[in-house]
């Protein structure tokens, strides 16, 4: 059965990974993106995720084309790094009302339809950093760590209605971001890693592609590590 997928932030990364694995099985699949458009095979819908409007707005454009949203998976989000006593209220809220706000704002639209179903997939995408935390991210790790007190309040809410809501906690992942490291800095990271090196998007996506498949359909409020090891024991 071709089901509705929606990807924030699916347009590059993780997010892009994600949306091409769920396209891959079939399914019908809807990115979002703030203006730089889809990438090739895909469609976009443009949206700010903290804007309610916009928010409303695509996903009346998605369910218009595709259907009602079936799975949807909040990967969109922001850094802004600075030590702490640097850091100002501005960096500090940004950050937290794109990753942790946006989640809140898509999540609630998507619940909305899989209600009237009364099934459905929601998948949040955290960082190991939600867990073990992260020198000069204190913005970026409290945003990450919320999305697992947002999904698991959400998964209790929504349990009864056949709705399950997850966490992917991925750890060092081989973007454009990783890739612009300083070769130094980048061996010393990997080298924290018990698996020693850095992952492959598309390993990120299959354990995203697997909470939302019928095999998982007994897995919710769950925190899945996809992070070599690096956040073992939290």
């Amino acid at each position: 059965m071709t089901r509705s997928v929606l990807v924030t932030g699916g347009n590059r990364g993780i997010g892009l990974a994600i949306a091409r694995a769920f396209q891959a099985r079939g399914d019908a699949v809807a990115v979002t993106h703030r203006g730089s458009g889809a990438p090739e095979g895909l469609w976009g819908v443009s949206c700010d995720i903290t804007d309610p409007a916009q928010v409303a707005r695509a996903f009346d454009e998605v369910e218009r084309v595709q259907g009602a949203v079936d799975v949807l998976v909040s990967n969109a989000g922001i850094t802004d790094d600075k030590l702490l006593l640097r850091m100002t209220d501005p960096q500090f809220f940004r950050v937290l009302e794109t990753n942790l706000g946006g989640a809140f704002r898509t999540s609630r639209r998507a619940a909305a339809g899989m209600l009237r179903k009364r099934q459905g997939r929601i998948v949040l995408i955290s960082s190991v950093a939600g867990l073990r935390g992260s020198e000069g991210q204190a913005n970026y790790a409290a945003s990450k760590a919320g999305l697992v007190g947002l999904a698991r309040s959400l998964a209790r809410e929504l349990g009864s209605r056949g709705i399950t809501v997850n966490v992917v906690a991925p750890g060092l992942v081989e973007t454009d971001m990783t890739a612009k490291l300083p070769e130094e800095r980048r061996a010393r990271m990997t080298a924290d890693v018990p698996l020693g090196r850095i992952a492959d998007p598309r390993e990120v996506a299959s354990a995203v592609v697997w909470l939302a498949s019928p095999e998982a359909s007994y897995v919710t409020g769950a925190v899945v590590p996809v992070d070599g090891g690096l956040g073992m024991g939290h």
